[in-house]
């Protein structure tokens, strides 16, 4: 705590006015003068930290207290865009990429579990720190990055659901995509019943696809030992490894899902102690390993049944061809030619629970990253009627002009996006994790920096990569006259080192803003609990 004293005696620091932000009722900031107590401390942990009973419930259920929000996190690594990736991975390599697969939510779990130390150490989610932090221009700037990630995002969700909607029901892929917003819409609204409904919904969601999974697991029956070496055994064999495994690991953090997990953490009650910070960390890291656990090896199912699959050797043409350029549609005709048409139905569940699952989460995290940037005054429905229709627009154009067939080439354009936006969410995250002034004595330690930073700069580094390769390839085999390659040339170039210079000026510039605030003795509590019960 040193330095963060020396920066309040210097007189140097911004304080966040007590009235800002909206997402919880923690305090934001400790007071620029030393000594002054703020008036609303008994507010910060946003639930009564003066109730005695909390303390009081066994272990179990105090950690039973704190599920809910993993699960939510967890479908990030288990929506359409993903379950593609893993498709084609296992079409192309069998069991080979299952190793990135293991260390991709190793990383994912790594990163996510500082989003929710954020959130509990500061009281604020990511979007409200990046508010108070940055000025208006940058803060503004990342809203709208932070905008288009979740539209991004939003696309393969919703185009797989209005596939498994297809599959299922044969209803046309652009009604589909109108379907699955109703839908999303009036799913959302068991946020009226508290969020603990919700979360139930998506973990009864997530465990629907884990069962049609490995139900088609047992049709195709890998072999045990091809599915344990290629977890184990690192390997980058055979035409377009390289680039199979860039996009397995580019897939796996998404920038929204930073500013969602940093804010479902303050939906529960953490008591404003030290003991009750750390227990809530190590409850929400339990939480959310056992959560992308089972989105582990759901991903893991279906790389196996695509690399079984796929494997046989008596496909048909049509069938070869099929895996030779595998995707959410065309894995349906696939499996039922292959292993029936029960298979197919499997799939088309699994699809329509992954796609209305993740939209609800995408919705949700859009929620708080308007409520957090813009601290609007609006009612929850109506950001959710705004986010629904701003995300859908670009999928349901697409599906009525171009069909399935453009709806397809959409999902890897969003890939690109979230590529593209994927810095200017895990670097703030980052800085302000390791920031004393942003989290105090919970900031990261020096090996968790070491160990952060490295997997952070390595994800970006994977995705500008996954990024640039794409827009080459793309300049160079495109059918545009070599006029108009130029011409994108100019253009892009340009705006791609504007692009690295805001990379760098997210990853030096220092923080100013100070938003931890020291937690009660347990002796404070407890004469706090004390006096309660005696105005009672």
């Amino acid at each position: 705590m040193g330095s963060l004293q020396q920066q309040q005696q210097g007189g140097q620091v911004a304080v966040i006015p007590q009235s800002w932000g909206g997402g919880s009722n923690r305090i934001a900031a400790l007071n620029a003068e030393p000594g002054t107590a703020s008036p609303n401390n008994s507010k910060r942990f946003g639930g009564n930290h003066d109730d005695p009973s909390h303390d009081e419930k066994p272990g179990w259920r105090k950690f039973l207290s704190f599920v809910g929000p993993g699960f939510l996190v967890s479908l990030a690594y288990l929506d359409p865009g993903n379950l593609e990736t893993d498709l084609q991975a296992g079409a192309n390599h069998g069991f080979e990429l299952l190793w990135v697969v293991l260390i991709g939510l190793v990383f994912a779990l790594i990163i996510q579990s500082l989003a929710a130390n954020l959130g509990v150490s500061t009281g604020k989610h990511l979007s409200e720190l990046c508010k108070a932090e940055y000025p208006p221009l940058v803060k503004y700037c990342l809203w709208l990055l932070a905008e288009v990630a979740v539209i991004a995002a939003d696309i393969p969700e919703v185009i797989g659901t209005a596939f498994g909607l297809n599959i299922l029901f044969n209803i046309p892929v652009w009604v589909g995509v109108l379907c699955t917003g109703l839908s999303t819409l009036l799913l959302l609204g068991l946020q009226r019943y508290g969020i603990r409904k919700l979360e139930l919904l998506i973990a009864v969601l997530v465990f629907v696809m884990a069962g049609c999974f490995f139900g088609e697991m047992s049709y195709v029956k890998p072999p045990a030992s091809g599915v344990v070496q290629g977890m184990f055994v690192p390997k980058l064999g055979g035409q377009g490894a390289t680039a199979d495994a860039i996009a397995l690991l580019g897939a796996l953090v998404m920038p929204h899902n930073l500013f969602l997990h940093s804010a479902l953490v303050l939906s529960r009650k953490v008591p404003n102690s030290v003991p009750g910070v750390n227990d809530a960390c190590r409850f929400f890291l339990i939480e959310s390993g056992f959560a992308l656990f089972v989105a582990f090896l759901i991903n893991v199912a279906v790389v196996s049944v695509s690399g079984t699959v796929c494997a046989t050797d008596n496909l048909s043409g049509d069938n070869q061809n099929r895996c030779n350029n595998l995707n959410l549609n065309s894995a349906s005709f696939l499996l039922q030619n292959v292993l029936g048409k029960s298979s197919k139905a499997l799939y088309g569940i699994a699809l329509l629970a992954s796609g209305q699952s993740s939209t609800i989460t995408g919705t949700y995290a859009g929620q708080f990253i308007m409520q957090g940037f813009l601290n609007l005054k609006m009612k929850k429905w109506l950001r959710n009627l705004m986010t629904r229709c701003i995300a859908i627009t670009p999928s349901l154009i697409v599906s009525i002009i171009g069909g399935s067939q453009g709806a397809g080439r959409l999902i890897i354009i969003a890939s690109m996006i979230l590529s593209f936006e994927l810095p200017f969410a895990l670097i703030p995250l980052l800085k302000f994790s390791s920031s004393s002034t942003k989290m105090g004595p919970y900031k990261n330690s020096k090996i968790i920096i070491v160990i952060s930073w490295s997997l952070g700069l390595g994800i970006i580094g994977i995705n500008v990569y996954y990024l640039t390769t794409a827009f080459v390839d793309w300049l160079v085999h495109n059918d545009l006259p070599k006029v108009g390659n130029v011409f994108i040339g100019i253009i892009v170039f340009p705006l791609m080192a504007v692009y690295i210079i805001a990379v760098i000026y997210l990853t030096f510039r220092k923080d100013v803003v100070v938003t931890y605030m020291e937690p009660q003795k347990d002796e404070q509590v407890a004469q706090a609990a004390s006096d309660h019960s005696m105005q009672v």
